[in-house]
């Protein structure tokens, strides 16, 4: 219930101002008496009248008899003393103290107060009134009885042409309204006529929206201000960001400037914690992560570009599709990518390449769910191909607890706000899954089937006992669970901790396992290399050698011949009268002692390039 209602007027909207003066006073209008109708009355005399400037109240008067009120002191002394003893003489109360505890009726009072006292203290000491003997008061047994759900409200999209719920969001005071972004996400194909609207529902009427907001574009993305429950903020689906206020209307309140917003649908938007409670970010999957201050929408105050290789290049940016921002790490906040890629980002780092400190991967399809467990923010949950995932910040290589592969595509998933080691989860089959760590890790501990259209999103309440699930066809379904699975159990904090550092250092072991093999295997390969380029070394060496002799010789054999060619055109024709058998025979020794003399100093100088190739290798 609303106490304080503020109303908010411009000083141009006052009118007038009013400026006041003192002047004399002026006769307006003299109505002069009428005889003829002084006719008609019976004069009175005397007349005695009262007049008051104010209406008259009341006809009866009270008056009640006034008590006069005065001060004075009260001197207390020490009591006790009989008539004859003045207390403030020192040796007259010894004197009669001495005198009293000779007396026999004193020392036996003495004794019978004494032993009560004694009991009294021993009581005092045996139990502690203010001793807190219950300090989970809270906690509660585990009861027997076995999780269950049931569907209390239905809220339909009021429209003809059906929208998909893209985006819940509960009401930050008293949890007792919802707010749902419908919009259609298949690009271009969006139906002719489709409305815009998106819709603020009451749960006490599911009948009608109490609501409506209008954005220029359809809605993706819808969020209540934690700190004032009457500001939303929305992303649409053309890039830009959009503010209301529940108490001025339907209208955008605040508006985004085109140029300086996104270039392709908000898929999420969270708010910051600061001072003003005005600050949020914005994410979309055209690579960027802004930051906004919604009293100043025309352009973001900071960009940020999730960009992995740390370059701050737009072209090399991967697509966000979900934020996650914890108020205990004010310096940090996380972005759900495309790719499947978890990035952990430092707000108040200044150069690109600190503002993106880690990545986590380990999805094979777009992220659609990041949320930090709300009791461990170092545990945080991923939803998104055809499993959920459980990560530690200790432990970057992989999740550290995973859901087995389903059937069907996972779209959404969230803690409880009550239970640290219950998480709830959506399928495209319309099932809803909640997840009990303490119950059994390896399938849920209830599936629920909500509706026959796939579930897009969904929203716990911080009480923990409703979930809101939004479908395909804009049903957006209010559940309850069972008290089993949304009040704390007894050391159910100990236990899930235990089980998250148990689990990260299982991962831990495994991952240094693996390193350790990989630097194995690394090594095996390298040394298989070098041996193969040694044998390879051997070979191609040879072979080189056996070309460079084979060259060799045909260069020398060719200069013979052409030497043994001039020398047989300069001889004179009269010096050959020899017959021909004994000049051939003669030319042919000639031939092959040269080519012997030749091929010995080849094989010399053959060898001693042999031996200096060996000597460089």
């Amino acid at each position: 219930m609303e106490i304080v209602y503020v109303y908010v007027k411009k000083r141009s909207e006052f009118g007038k101002q009013c400026n006041f003066s003192d002047r004399q006073a002026e006769l307006s209008i003299d109505i002069a008496p009428n005889p003829e109708l002084a006719a008609l009355y019976v004069e009175r005399n005397p007349v005695d009248t009262g007049i008051q400037c104010s209406a008259s109240m009341s006809e009866h008067e009270a008056n009640t008899e006034r008590f006069e009120m005065e001060n004075c002191g009260v001197n207390h002394v020490e009591g006790g003393w009989p008539k004859d003893v003045n207390p403030l003489e020192l040796e007259q109360t010894i004197r009669f103290r001495k005198k009293v505890e000779k007396d026999e009726n004193y020392i036996s009072t003495i004794v019978q107060l004494g032993s009560i006292m004694e009991h009294c203290i021993k009581q005092n000491n045996a139990i502690d009134i203010y001793e807190e003997y219950f300090n989970d008061e809270d906690d509660v047994e585990v009861t027997e009885e076995a999780p269950s759900a049931k569907t209390i409200n239905v809220f339909r999209d009021p429209q003809e042409i059906k929208r998909t719920a893209t985006h819940l969001s509960w009401h930050p005071d008293g949890n007792k309204k919802l707010a749902v972004a419908y919009s259609c996400l298949n690009f271009q194909r969006a139906p002719m006529g489709m409305s815009h609207d998106s819709y603020i529902w009451d749960l006490e009427n599911p009948n009608q929206p109490e609501l409506a907001l209008k954005p220029p574009s359809p809605l993706v993305t819808l969020e209540y201000n934690p700190k004032d429950s009457h500001v939303l903020l929305g992303g649409c689906y053309n890039g830009q960001i959009a503010c209301w206020d529940t108490r001025k209307g339907s209208l955008v309140a605040e508006l985004s400037t085109i140029e300086f917003s996104h270039q392709d649908p908000v898929y999420g938007t969270i708010w910051l914690q600061s001072k003003t409670g005005t600050e949020c970010f914005s994410a979309s999957t055209d690579g960027q992560v802004m930051w906004w201050d919604i009293r100043k929408l025309s352009e973001p105050t900071e960009v940020v570009i999730m960009d992995i290789s740390r370059k701050g290049q737009l072209e090399n940016a991967l697509g966000a599709i979900s934020l996650e921002f914890e108020s205990t790490l004010p310096t940090k906040f996380m972005v759900g990518t495309e790719q499947g890629i978890v990035i952990s980002c430092n707000r108040k780092a200044k150069t690109p390449a600190e503002k993106i400190v880690c990545t986590f991967s380990g999805h094979h399809g777009p992220i659609y769910a990041l949320q930090r467990n709300p009791f461990y923010p170092k545990n945080f949950l991923t939803v998104g191909d055809w499993t959920a995932r459980i990560w530690s910040e200790d432990s970057r290589e992989s999740s550290i607890m995973w859901t087995r592969y389903h059937m069907a595509y996972l779209t959404d998933g969230a803690w409880s706000p009550v239970r640290p080691a219950v998480f709830f989860t959506t399928k495209m089959d319309g099932t809803l899954d909640i997840w009990d760590l303490v119950f059994k890790q390896c399938d849920p501990a209830l599936s629920l089937k909500v509706c026959d259209d796939a579930l897009f999103c969904l929203r716990v309440q911080d009480t923990g006992c409703l979930i809101a699930c939004g479908s395909q066809l804009g049903t957006t379904t209010l559940l309850e669970v069972s008290s089993s699975l949304s009040t704390l159990q007894r050391n159910e904090k100990n236990i899930a901790s235990s089980i998250f550092e148990r689990e990260t250092r299982r991962e831990k072991i495994l991952e240094a396992r693996h390193r350790e093999m990989r630097l194995k295997e690394k090594g095996k390969v390298e040394g298989e290399d070098d041996g193969q380029k040694e044998e390879e070394g051997a070979l191609d060496l040879n072979e080189l050698v056996a070309k460079a002799e084979e060259e060799f010789f045909e260069i020398v054999f060719s200069e013979l011949r052409r030497k043994d060619a001039e020398a047989m055109k300069k001889k004179p024709k009269s010096k050959r009268k020899k017959s021909t058998e004994t000049e051939a025979r003669e030319e042919l020794n000639e031939l092959d002692e040269v080519n012997a003399r030749e091929e010995e100093e080849a094989d010399e100088e053959a060898d001693e390039e042999r031996d200096e190739e060996e000597a460089s290798a």
